[in-house]
């Protein structure tokens, strides 16, 4: 028959939590050590009493050689993190940036389809106008240029 759970709360006799923390203490350096051990894992352990005195448990490389590697990994966390959000905030600005963009492309495109110009000024329809102007005069050009090779090629036949 196993034991019950134990309610996580603190302790109240003074003895009695001083009992259970040199306990559990001894069994988290013993769990650390297995860990270390069973998975070949590099392992620092730190625990302050809460007088202040302190429990320390390392692996065979030394305390110093872990917590310097774990201030890089934090470092380069940290990098990564300050980059995501900067990144999200510049995919929120390019995002909005092209959104706009489409919207007035898709404005261009009624207008040029000859939609939704009451809301257009005069200077504006005249602009328009021009512009529908100038690419029709580029597309008969074309036009022109495409049945002038047709009929070279059909004479060299």
């Amino acid at each position: 028959m196993g034991r019950g759970r134990v309610q996580l709360k603190r302790i109240e006799n003074k003895i009695n939590r001083q009992v259970t923390f040199s306990k559990r203490r001894v069994g988290l350096l013993k769990k650390a050590h297995e860990i270390s051990v069973l998975c070949d894992a590099e392992v620092a352990l730190i625990v302050f009493s809460h007088k202040g005195k302190l429990f320390e448990y390392a692996t065979d490389s030394c305390m110093e050689k872990i917590l310097e590697r774990h201030e890089r990994y934090n470092y380069a966390e940290r990098q990564l993190t300050a980059n995501d959000s900067e990144t999200q905030g510049n995919w929120t600005i390019e995002y909005s940036r092209l959104k706009a963009k489409i919207d007035l492309l898709q404005r261009n495109h009624r207008h040029y389809m000859g939609e939704d110009l009451s809301s257009m000024s005069l200077k504006e329809l005249q602009c328009l106008e021009q512009q529908l102007d100038t690419s029709l005069k580029s597309i008969r050009t074309r036009r022109n240029q495409v049945m002038y090779e047709s009929i070279s090629e059909l004479q060299k036949k």
